[in-house]
């Protein structure tokens, strides 16, 4: 059984691996990298603002690097931070009007890329196992 659970885990770590090469080289990413487009991607599923701890455990990159990110991407107009109703000291963070436009405009072609790179090679009853399969794992 360990044998059968390594295997599994390295042939999802190389799909994972081939398919995140795939996406990145796509001609979209060019008012942000990917990296940056998952962090507006993970604000963009939120109901509410979100501390940066919150948002750092859906996102992989380390604190450091993801405050560096979030700087970066508060320069360029694409998320918001608001003080933490909760905790004086605390911030929220949001996204601007720009970065929801920048997410669901890059997201849409990025969509339509993952669509064709999943349909190509999985079956629908295998992409539902696939779902399945990964739900489980994630929760």
């Amino acid at each position: 059984m360990t044998r059968r659970a390594n295997d599994a885990w390295e042939a999802l770590l190389s799909a994972h691996a081939r398919l995140i090469k795939d996406f990145t080289a796509e001609d979209i990413w060019r008012e942000v990298s990917m990296r940056e487009y998952d962090v507006l991607y993970t604000l963009s599923k939120c109901r509410e603002p979100l501390r940066i701890g919150e948002l750092h455990r859906d996102v992989l990159l380390s604190q450091p690097a993801l405050s560096r990110m979030v700087d970066r991407l508060a320069e360029r107009g694409f998320i918001e931070r608001q003080p933490d109703p909760m905790d004086g000291r605390g911030v929220r963070l949001s996204l601007t009007d720009t970065g929801r436009d920048v997410q669901r405009r890059i997201g849409h072609r990025h969509a339509r890329g993952v669509a064709r790179a999943m349909t190509a090679r999985l079956s629908p009853d295998e992409l539902r196992q696939l779902e399945t399969i990964c739900s489980k794992l994630a929760h």
